[in-house]
């Protein structure tokens, strides 16, 4: 059995799950907009930079935030949409792309090529696991800038994780999702399949792991 590239979940086929298949096309499709949103952040902070002691450097402040330049420059959002598509298409055995001259039309393409192949992406190319890894990253560049979340409230939410969920469907098939415990939950539930596991559970899970978890 394969493991899907982006969560973990045991797949029978392919090398991403039906989740990670949609949520990455859903960051492709955004791409545009995010790459777009970040022209709001180009100006550097008005509120100066930290000082210690008796004595301030005089630096003078960059122009623009080189974070968000670094972004929306060509070798940015672009540059790392077009490699990947770049890659998609030598393996899938078609010509190298066609490459636009405005930036934002690069990113809108470039994102538009791959959400188009995300069927075969998930289903056949090896690499799909990391180029998923790689535009989830990219999202979270972005939003880190237009939309910080607390590291707290990310870090809660991403869990510890504990195993693989040893549910069986009705075909006998097994879940095989990776399982993470989050602060304040008394029982381990699968976000795939909504199998609760209590307490009462934990040392039938850990006998039934696949793999020591």
């Amino acid at each position: 059995m394969n493991e899907c590239g982006l969560c973990e979940q045991q797949l029978e086929h392919g090398h991403l799950c039906p989740s990670c298949t949609r949520a990455t096309t859903q960051r492709l499709d955004r791409m545009p907009k995010l790459w777009a949103a970040l022209s709001a952040f180009l100006a550097p902070s008005s509120g100066g930079s930290p000082h210690y002691g008796r004595t301030r450097l005089a630096e003078a402040p960059l122009p623009v935030r080189e974070n968000v330049l670094n972004l929306r420059a060509a070798g940015g959002i672009a540059g790392i949409l077009e490699d990947w598509r770049a890659a998609m298409q030598a393996d899938r055995g078609w010509g190298p792309p066609v490459v636009e001259t405005d930036i934002g039309r690069r990113v809108t393409v470039a994102a538009r090529a791959l959400a188009m192949n995300m069927d075969w992406i998930a289903s056949s190319w090896p690499l799909a696991g990391q180029m998923a890894h790689e535009i989830r990253g990219l999202e979270r560049d972005v939003l880190t800038i237009v939309d910080p979340e607390d590291p707290d409230e990310r870090r809660n939410r991403r869990g510890t994780r504990i195993g693989y969920c040893v549910a069986q469907f009705p075909d006998g098939e097994v879940c095989g999702a990776v399982l993470r415990s989050h602060p304040g939950e008394a029982a381990l539930t699968c976000r795939w399949c909504a199998t609760v596991y209590e307490p009462k559970d934990y040392l039938m899970l850990k006998q039934l792991q696949p793999e020591p978890a």
